[in-house]
């Protein structure tokens, strides 16, 4: 029996994220800015013995047992075997510190963390680039979901990055190389609330597989938000103006998010945003594509306190910035 588990951390994308979209890279150059974060999907993959009633099992939000690929119904898992032609009896698990469908990009780090499996396994000694791009096409050009790619790159790479897609296909990462003290105060200014609703990014998505001028002056306009804020945290100005700066761009980030597609919020999460900002915030934004998940505000460290009380109705998630991308953690010999 042979053993191998990834962790692969999640992700939260502050600016450019639409541009990432192969609908908008094609003819203009996209751009995010995001991070990986403190919370991780771990991916258990076990070669078993020829002697098994099943060739294939994949323990998910149910098990599921198959003798053929074309037979396993977990996309992802699926169309990653097939790639790989993997044609002996082999078992999945995967766990999660955050639900699926949030906002954090779980399932780009599900397929990170699979492929990264077994390249382990394969002995095929795959690259992070190689992984993160594989990644993406699996989820994009195979299972033609309306994604963005750069959950991909953010939870293969790790750290604090600008990640830049052009219609080549070439994906360009810049990381940001942020000071200590810097890294500690965004720290202590990120605050996220749970809105106890999962969806379906590639849903909320589908209306942007074709993009009018409307939705290319939004996703412009998010777009230069990315350098803009590379501005903010490469100058010499004090940490605290900093962090405000960082969080009055997020909400022009929202309010252009908003713009481009209607269905990314509604009634409740504009009323949260409301609240959170009347009780002190500098700013924030929905993650992901939106409908749901995760809100997360910008705030100093004492306001904090007064928006938790303000919004008690939702749960908080403590997350930092994580300076790894996928790892085996651990392989038996």
């Amino acid at each position: 029996m042979k053993l191998v588990i990834s962790k692969t951390p999640l992700r939260i994308s502050l600016f450019g994220g639409g541009t990432d979209l192969k609908s908008y890279y094609k003819n203009n150059k996209g751009a995010v800015m995001s991070f990986s974060i403190n919370k991780f999907l771990y991916v258990i993959l076990k070669k078993n013995e020829k002697v098994v009633d099943f060739k294939y099992r994949v323990n998910w939000s149910k098990t599921e047992f198959a003798n053929k690929i074309e037979d396993i119904e977990h996309p992802i898992v699926r169309e990653t075997f097939k790639h790989f032609k993997i044609n002996f009896p082999i078992e999945v698990s995967t766990f999660s510190d955050i639900p699926a469908n949030t906002g954090l990009g779980s399932s780009s780090s599900f397929c990170v963390g699979l492929i990264h499996c077994l390249s382990q396994l394969l002995k095929l000694n795959y690259s992070i680039k190689k992984i993160a791009s594989l990644a993406a096409k699996i989820e994009i050009d195979i299972l033609k979901r309306n994604i963005g790619k750069q959950d991909h790159y953010a939870a293969a790479l790790g750290d604090f990055n600008i990640i830049e897609f052009y219609k080549s296909e070439n994906v360009k990462i810049k990381k940001q190389n942020l000071k200590k003290k810097l890294i500690e105060s965004l720290n202590d200014s990120f605050l996220l609330f749970f809105l106890n609703k999962k969806r379906d990014a590639s849903t909320i998505l589908n209306s942007q597989k074709k993009l009018n001028s409307k939705n290319i002056k939004s996703l412009n306009k998010i777009g230069k938000l990315v350098y803009d804020a590379e501005r903010i945290l490469k100058n010499k100005k004090k940490l605290p103006s900093k962090i405000a700066q960082m969080g009055d761009l997020l909400s022009t980030n929202w309010y252009w998010k908003k713009k481009n597609n209607k269905q990314v919020s509604y009634k409740e999460i504009d009323n949260l945003y409301k609240l959170g900002m009347k009780s002190g915030a500098y700013g924030g934004k929905l993650l992901g594509a939106g409908g749901g998940g995760y809100f997360l505000f910008l705030s100093s460290k004492k306001n904090q306190k007064k928006i938790k009380l303000k919004l008690n109705k939702y749960s908080t998630v403590k997350v930092e910035i994580y300076q790894k991308g996928t790892e085996i953690i651990y392989e038996n010999k």
